[in-house]
């Protein structure tokens, strides 16, 4: 099957990336509200809870995410992904090769990758069949404070370098995001400035928002 097939599901606006949360309920209702904010991604990335647990949640978050047509994206582990049918699997640098996510979630599905603050491992992420690559941090992050920075400027070489949709992730927020998009970004995933605020619905709706005016 040929990459375009592959193409069914669109990697642009507000990605998602859940918060580590034990609390199933509340997961549910803050996922909720995002989706109904706008949010066109959703990667459920959880470090806290056990495998029994994650199943649960990951089966959970895909029928909301398919009550709502939104691509959902599994971190990290492409067995689990493939076992809730998630749309597909994100791998990070100490996940495994793109054939072997490949192998296990299928042709049909999305791999998107980590490139860090580098355009090569993107370039070769590329050729060995990656559906979305993922650079950052652009900004400094709560959730990983010792990440490495990236700046605005690969999004631009990104662009013209690659012929894949470009994550942005990092300290992402209302004000700067806009930034980003401009300087080639498709999608801006977005953590702490989505769950951790009073009222996630607008926050998702103001993120949205910057696709329009970007």
């Amino acid at each position: 099957m040929t990459k375009k097939m592959r193409k069914k599901h669109v990697i642009k606006g507000l990605y998602a990336i859940t918060a580590d949360e034990t609390d199933t309920e509340q997961l549910l209702r803050k996922v909720r509200l995002a989706l109904q904010g706008g949010a066109r991604i959703l990667q459920y990335r959880n470090k806290l809870v056990d495998p029994n647990l994650k199943l649960h949640q990951a089966q959970a978050l895909r029928q909301l995410t398919s009550e709502f047509d939104c691509t959902y994206i599994v971190n990290d582990d492409a067995q689990l992904a493939a076992q809730v049918d998630a749309d597909g699997v994100h791998l990070g640098g100490q996940d495994g090769s793109v054939s072997a996510a490949r192998a296990l979630v299928g042709n049909t599905k999305l791999v998107g990758v980590s490139c860090y603050n580098h355009i090569l491992p993107a370039e070769q992420a590329a050729k060995q069949g990656a559906d979305y690559v993922a650079f950052g941090a652009f900004y400094s992050s709560g959730v990983k404070p010792d990440a490495v920075r990236a700046e605005a400027s690969l999004l631009q070489t990104a662009r013209i370098r690659l012929n894949l949709p470009i994550v942005a992730i990092g300290g992402i927020t209302q004000q700067n995001g806009a930034t980003l998009i401009k300087s080639g970004a498709d999608a801006l995933a977005v953590i702490s400035a989505l769950w951790n605020v009073a009222d996630v619905e607008a926050a998702a709706q103001e993120f949205s928002l910057l696709f329009g005016k970007a």
